[in-house]
């Protein structure tokens, strides 16, 4: 004990310091590491479930991301199959509008025929019957002079005849 009393450490008040740490660690022990224990913990599953919700999340957003890309590939597949079908659609429409311009062409053309074959009868009939007309004016100009009145009648009616067998 001398030992302690060279170094100044008094017995009594040792024993008194270790029971007051005791007592305050039993004190801080059972008010303060508790409850500060029992934060530290929460904190920890806080974060935990934090952590935890995000890789969820992350998980979630690369499905979504997937699922956008299996998406946006459907649209462009079923945009590609519209603008494809639209093509055909347009190029059967076309066809048929050129099939129909064609067979009205036809059509016209075939009209202009008949009536230029039309009109060129009528005016062959029309020429006829006016070089007709004009064979009898000159044929009864020149055989006014030579023949009589019942002559003349006779020649006319006679050439006439011929005219319109020949036609």
């Amino acid at each position: 004990m001398e030992i302690l009393k060279t170094f100044g450490v008094d017995p009594i008040l040792l024993v008194a310091q270790i029971i007051n740490f005791i007592v305050i660690l039993y004190i801080l022990k059972k008010l303060l590491y508790k409850p500060v224990m029992d934060m530290l913990k929460k904190r920890e599953d806080v974060i935990k479930e934090g952590l935890k919700q995000a890789e969820e999340g992350k998980l979630t957003l690369e499905k979504a991301l997937e699922e956008e890309k299996k998406i946006l590939k459907k649209a462009q597949d079923q945009s590609k199959k519209i603008v494809d079908n639209a093509n055909e659609q347009a190029s059967a429409v076309s066809k048929e509008i050129e099939e129909n311009a064609r067979k009205q062409a036809d059509k016209i053309l075939e009209e202009a025929k008949r009536q230029i074959e039309q009109e060129a009868k009528d005016t062959e009939k029309r020429l006829s019957e006016n070089v007709t007309n004009l064979s009898i004016d000159i044929l009864r100009k020149s055989i006014s002079e030579l023949f009589g009145e019942k002559e003349q009648k006779a020649l006319v009616e006679k050439a006439i005849r011929n005219i319109t067998k020949k036609k």
